[in-house]
């Protein structure tokens, strides 16, 4: 009779690692499948990279990686240039953490300073 509990528990915790193992793996595949679309995302922008002129001046676009994303920059003047959605997943990444109640409150400084400027004047 113990034997059998025994066996019974086993299989329970054999049923609870497997489980384990294939929610990790499926966060794993997740992982892998955004490092792939970064990948091509890099690989993208190297094959065009003769292409890629800023859309201000003559000069030349550089990517770069900025909390997770890839941002072009212009050499010439400086300019940073964002494609559809990255700014939304920045400033998502950016409220996230500590980081959000710092912003709030330097934001409320700005204001506080804007209105003693509208108030002097």
């Amino acid at each position: 009779m113990e034997d059998e509990k025994d066996r019974f528990g086993e299989k329970i915790r054999l049923l609870e690692r497997a489980k384990e193992d294939i929610y990790f793996a499926a966060k794993d595949h997740e992982l892998i499948e955004k490092l792939r679309a970064r990948l091509r995302k890099v690989e993208a922008a190297d094959q065009g990279k003769q292409t890629l002129l800023c859309p201000k001046c003559p000069g030349r676009l550089q990517t770069y990686s900025f909390l997770g994303f890839l941002l072009d920059r212009c050499q010439g003047c400086g300019g940073v240039w964002l494609d559809k959605g990255e700014l939304d997943g920045i400033l998502q990444n950016a409220t996230r953490g500590p980081l959000p109640s710092l912003l709030k409150w330097l934001l409320a400084l700005h204001d506080c300073e804007r209105e003693k400027e509208g108030e002097e004047k």
